[in-house]
């Protein structure tokens, strides 16, 4: 199959690698003209503009956007509708709110554009053992491009899981699910560390990699992080995020679900972000205050 893919960063290039590798033709627009440029010596074809891109495609034509979610997203997806025609199929691959791609295929199949909203997870590995692909919109659209998704996947690693925004919703909440696995691997390994036993972490996290109940590809990804330096000297304590997750837990409140370990973990990423806590300075003048508790006095900053 040809098809198009919009945005050649770490995760779009690596998924027209794989899919060059499958047998597909990919023509790839990126405004990195140097992006494109990779992208033609590694057997793909390279477009100067979207316009160039839809006019390298066949009748019936396959867009795969992998640009960032929110604005650009939103203004790549109108000029996209401007140069496409009834019947041809436009997939985001990004992390799309879920409640902006039901709006999006509504507002695309009154052109009668079909519209898929595809979760995609792997991450920089997925060239090497393929996407996760959670995939909302109609079955025929879906099953015309089935044969993108098998590659992309590993086996039994894609399925059409509801209607349109499905995908995007349950991307969505694997990424929450995600921030509390993540957590909950950062505070195990802080008590570890900080134990009295002269704990080998790496190899620790290659064991219970080997049938425990909590091994996982996170374990195995900390494994290697650790190789190198267990104490990750070079590497600062401030972890941003996405924003899935905070879209996880809004979507938890409304819907009544009392998710404590997702919203923790999310609260915790940003509490990551702050040098010296306002709030944990109110904890400590407070403990001073009713119970007389040592302060430490903080370093006076000349302004």
């Amino acid at each position: 199959m040809k098809i198009g893919i919009i945005g050649l960063g770490k995760m779009g290039f690596n998924m027209s690698l794989r899919l060059l590798s499958g047998g597909h033709e990919v023509v790839g627009y990126d405004t990195s003209p140097k992006t494109r440029e990779e992208l033609a010596a590694k057997g793909g074809s390279a477009a100067n503009s979207l316009q160039d891109m839809v006019a390298q495609l066949p009748d019936r034509k396959v867009i795969w956007m992998m640009v960032p979610s929110g604005d650009i997203t939103e203004s790549t997806l109108s000029e996209v509708e401007k140069l496409i025609s009834s019947d041809d199929i436009v997939i985001d691959g990004g992390n799309s709110f879920y409640k902006d791609s039901v709006r999006r295929s509504a507002r695309l199949s009154e052109k009668g554009i079909k519209y898929l909203d595809a979760g995609t997870s792997g991450g920089v590995w997925g060239l090497e053992v393929g996407y996760c692909l959670m995939i909302g919109g109609e079955k025929e659209p879906f099953q015309y491009v089935e044969p993108v998704f098998k590659t992309l996947a590993p086996p039994n690693g894609y399925k059409l899981v509801g209607e349109s925004g499905a995908g995007h919703f349950t991307k969505m909440i694997h990424n929450g699910i995600e921030y509390g696995v993540m957590q909950s691997y950062a505070e195990g390994f802080e008590i570890l560390r900080e134990s009295k036993f002269e704990l080998d972490l790496e190899e620790l996290a290659g064991l219970w990699n080997q049938g425990s109940v909590i091994r996982s590809w996170l374990l195995e990804l900390l494994e290697l992080a650790l190789r190198d330096d267990q104490d990750l000297t070079d590497i600062k304590g401030y972890v941003a995020d996405s924003g899935e997750g905070r879209w996880t837990v809004k979507e938890a409140i409304d819907l009544d679900v009392p998710a404590l370990a997702l919203t923790h973990a999310l609260m915790r990423r940003f509490r990551s972000r702050q040098e010296d806590s306002y709030s944990d300075k109110v904890l400590a003048a407070l403990r001073n205050q009713f119970g007389g508790h040592a302060v430490k006095t903080a370093v006076s900053k000349s302004k």
